[in-house]
């Protein structure tokens, strides 16, 4: 595991923005890197992911909490934002922190893992507030956390909410596939009671669905637990249309559906691999004339200041002339359609 610049730089030869980059900046996260993901740092689309840069120590633009988490919080670990769902942190630690976190505020910054206590205290609150039907459990990965801590978190929001579908956060199948031994997905399979499990992973780029990354999903899938896919559109690693079509078709063959492509969040520190929303219009109205609905993710931005999620894409409502719509196909062509 790569905890410095210098044990970095072993590894790769350092550009010099990144031999700048300084760990105790006001944007930036810690420096860690999984033996996992240090064996593929050749690839430049994981090194721009993992490896810092003085581009975050430098960005001014945005906050560190651009979704108003904090404004939102019912209780410490608790994010109430969403009328119908809402978000447990369980955990500020990683396998490896990515440079596009937008989570910056609570990540690596030493919070450590839910206790008991604040497990039940949000567990209560879920219960009581029959609205949330989801909960994401995120923070930082939840898989860093021992078997028994995972284990008597599950059991007890299972039990104090059995009708409520949780979402199970994690980038840990890309980062650390090897967690998800069989003992692990021992105890998922025990806590599967009630509402059901949702994986939801974040690959980026198709050189992550590793042969160990893809057995790690395929153990959940197994269990009858659908997953999902979340992908940040990232300047210099996924931002061309070739690269996120053989994405989708790789998750696809790996019974993984693409779900969302984000635009980066207004995070400081984060500039520097945020996309021109002009730029992701194009590349999702490009991909969707290639992938089928079942491969073609949401391009979705969650707006500033709290804004929540909306979709983005090409308009293909073009005007409406003589009682009928005028649409533009995926294609380019016209087609008329009458208002009934």
């Amino acid at each position: 595991m790569i905890t410095n610049i210098d044990q970095l730089s072993e590894y790769i030869q350092l550009h010099e923005d990144e031999k700048r980059w300084k760990e105790d900046g006001e944007n930036t996260l810690p420096l860690l890197i999984s033996d996992h993901i240090a064996k593929l740092l050749s690839y430049d689309a994981i090194r721009k992911q993992f490896v810092p840069s003085s581009k975050e120590n430098e960005d001014t633009v945005g906050t560190l909490d651009p979704q108003e988490e904090k404004e939102n919080s019912c209780m410490g670990r608790l994010v109430h934002r969403y009328h119908n769902r809402a978000a447990f942190l369980v955990t500020d630690r990683c396998f490896a922190y990515c440079r596009h976190c937008f989570r910056r505020r609570f990540t690596g910054k030493l919070a450590g893992e839910a206790s008991e206590s604040e497990i039940r205290e949000a567990a209560s609150y879920i219960r009581d507030h029959r609205e949330i039907k989801e909960v994401l459990l995120t923070g930082g990965d939840m898989f860093t956390l021992s078997d028994a801590h995972l284990d008597r978190m599950l059991g007890i929001f299972k039990e104090e909410c059995p009708s409520v579908i949780f979402r199970l956060c994690t980038r840990a199948v890309a980062t650390n596939p090897a967690r998800f031994d069989d003992r692990l997905l021992g105890i998922i399979e025990k806590n599967q009671k009630g509402a059901p499990f949702f994986l939801m992973t974040q690959f980026n780029h198709p050189i992550e669905i590793t042969e160990e990354a893809a057995r790690a999903v395929e153990g959940f899938l197994r269990l009858g637990i659908p997953a999902f896919n979340q992908t940040v559109l990232l300047k210099g690693v996924n931002d061309d249309e070739a690269t996120l079509i053989e994405l989708s078709e790789k998750l696809l063959m790996n019974r993984i559906k693409p779900y969302y492509l984000f635009q980066g969040d207004l995070v400081k520190g984060t500039r520097h691999l945020r996309v021109p929303v002009e730029r992701g219009l194009e590349i999702e109205k490009n991909i969707r004339a290639e992938l089928s609905g079942l491969g073609m993710p949401q391009y979705t931005i969650d707006l500033p200041e709290g804004g929540g999620k909306v979709i983005l894409t090409h308009d293909y409502l073009i005007g409406k002339e003589d009682g009928s719509y005028i649409f533009e196909t995926p294609e380019g062509k016209i087609r008329h359609y009458p208002d009934v």
